[in-house]
Parts: C-alpha cells; structure tokens; sequence
C-alpha cells in the first residue's frame, strides 16, 4: 500500500500535498495557451514549495520571458545555470536568447569564450555557438581587442564567393552563413546580399545582420531593403548605428525620464522591447512621426505584458499625446512583436 504523502507545514501554514504539483501543472498550461502573467503567479507560487525544480524554473522563465519581463529571465537562468538546474547546454541557449534579446552582447561574448576556453561546447555544436559568438562580437564593437577563434573548415571554402542563401531553409544555417562574413570582404557577395534583402522570404533580423555587415565594411553604394511588405532604398555607410539610432534615443529618452528613478525595473523592461523592435525594423521608421506616440505605446505595452495596471487616457496625458496616436503606434508594436529572434 503506497503511504500516504504528509502536509507540508511553511511559516505555522499548512500545505496539502502535491500543491506544488497542481501548481505547476497549472502554471505549465497557463504558459501553454499563452496567458503568460497568469502562468507567472502560478509558477512564483510552485517556486515558494519547491525552489529547485527544473521543470518549475524553466517554466518561470519562460514565462518571463514571453511576458517581456527580459530581466528577470534573465536573472533566473543565471541561476539555475550557476546552481547546475536543468539540461546544462539547454539553460545555456536559453540564457543567450535572452541576452540577444537585452542586447547584452558583452555578456553573451564572454559566456561563449567560456565555453570554449574551458572545451565544454560538444563538436557538433560548435559552429552553432561560433555563429552566435561572431556576431556578438560585432555587435559589441570588440572584436578588434578578440583573437578570433579559428573556424572548421565547410562546404563554403570549395565555393568562397557564394553564401547560397536562398538555398538554405534552416534560419540557423542563415544565420551561421551571414556571421561567416565577419572575418571576410563582403564584397564578392554583394549580389546574393542584395538579393536577399530584397526577398520576400528573408528574415528581418538577418536582413539587419546584413545591413551591420555592410556598414561596418564602408559599401557607400545605394541599395534596396525589403522588410514587411514596404521598400526603401539607403547607402549603408550613411545608415545611423543600430543602437545609436536617433529615434529609438529620443523614445528612451523620454521614458527615462519618467521611469528611471521611479520605477527602474519597468524602464529596464521597456528599453529591451524598444530596442528588440528597432534592430528588428533597422533602418525602416514608421508612422506616427510623434516620438511622445511611440514612448506612450511602448509604456502601455509593457504594463499590460507584466499584468500591471495600464490605462490609455492615462498615459496619453503623461506623454501629451491623443489616444489615436499611441493607439497607431500599438498597432505597429505588436505587429512587430509577432516576429521573433531566430531560435538560437
């Protein structure tokens, strides 16, 4: 006869058994069917009766995550990684997933080396980590101060001018085929780029990859990028830096303002969204034209993201702003926000 499982007694209360089994279960389907704030408090709560099940943290960061709550997500992964919970090369991409999206490329920079200097990263996955590392590199303007590492030799060496993008249905092998240019001139493959930016099919982070690559390498010749169905034209060296552009600034700006000294950690959270959408639809620039339009929006997406209180009247009178401005500027958010990183 199987014995029965005693109550569990927390601070003189009180805890009927398996709770944190229906917790979880819960919160897992709640993060299912995408009621991520729903799947948070449940997840939070599991946490409180059972603080190192893997199933339960990943869940909770996940959560996080899809929640926009990019900092807390991150914070947790560090620990479960530091305290060996879960699938370690799983947490591992986990955890640079959302450093990409914080635009923390230091840190995903010096996570990788790790990993290299300490031999952990399996054969198979090497090209999968030096993809992601390349490109952080760039994106924190340091590789001049890193030795790169030296790359396995591949099918492109036998084909040097040709990256075969259209080729490749796999958003990863994309991915490692555009960091590949990271070492190398840019120009021989000027045609297949600029097929590519122009294609339908193409992914706009890629495409933004690609337009950093050009711009680092000074091509001063006009070209033509595609990105959600509208065109534009633009010489890459006269393209502003992606985490310099002048709107994205004046947005951030303007939310700093009102919410760093008040509310740190709400401002942290929206700084990422805003980011994440500018390097997503670098160098496009959409209507309303009003910055105040743009921070409103943001503001009120991330409150309602992390299940606080939000209000659009409210928010129009911070901002100075009507309602049908933020309203235009949400509209284009969350369509934006449809398109995610590439899976990592």
């Amino acid at each position: 006869m199987k014995k029965r499982e005693r109550a569990k007694r927390k601070d003189n209360i009180i805890f009927l058994p398996g709770l944190e089994k229906r917790l979880t279960d819960k919160g897992l389907e709640s993060l299912q069917n995408k009621r991520y704030q729903e799947a948070i408090t449940l997840l939070e709560e599991a946490k409180e009766h059972d603080p190192e099940n893997s199933d339960i943290l990943i869940g909770l960061v996940l959560a996080y995550f899809e929640a926009g709550a990019y900092i807390k997500a991150r914070e947790l992964a560090n620990e479960m990684l530091l305290k060996g919970i879960g699938d370690y090369f799983h947490m591992v991409d986990l955890y640079l997933t959302i450093l990409i999206q914080l635009h923390e490329y230091q840190e995903i920079v010096s996570t990788i080396e790790a990993l290299f200097d300490e031999k952990e990263i399996p054969p198979e996955r090497h090209d999968h980590f030096l993809t992601i590392l390349q490109f952080s590199r760039r994106m924190a303007d340091n590789d001049s101060q890193q030795e790169p590492i030296e790359e396995p030799e591949s099918k492109e060496d036998s084909h040097p001018n040709e990256l075969k993008l259209s080729l490749l249905k796999n958003l990863n092998e994309q991915m490692l085929a555009i960091s590949s240019l990271a070492e190398k001139n840019i120009r021989p493959y000027i045609d297949e780029i600029k097929e590519y930016l122009t294609s339908d099919t193409g992914h706009p982070f890629l495409k933004t990859m690609l337009l950093s690559l050009l711009k680092e390498q000074e091509y001063d010749k006009k070209i033509m990028v595609k990105k959600f169905s509208e065109d534009q034209s633009a010489v890459p060296t006269e393209l502003p830096d992606i985490q310099s552009q002048p709107r994205m600034k004046e947005i951030e700006y303007l939310l700093e303002k009102r919410l760093e000294n008040s509310d740190p950690y709400l401002f942290e959270n929206i700084k990422g969204m805003v980011e994440r959408i500018f390097f997503i639809s670098y160098p496009f620039e959409f209507t309303p034209e009003e910055t105040e339009a743009w921070a409103g929006a943001f503001h009120l997406l991330a409150l309602d993201y992390l299940g606080m209180d939000s209000d659009l009247s409210d928010i129009s009178n911070e901002y100075e702003i009507t309602p049908e401005k933020i309203e235009q500027a949400l509209v284009k958010i969350r369509e934006l926000e449809e398109i995610s990183y590439p899976n990592i």
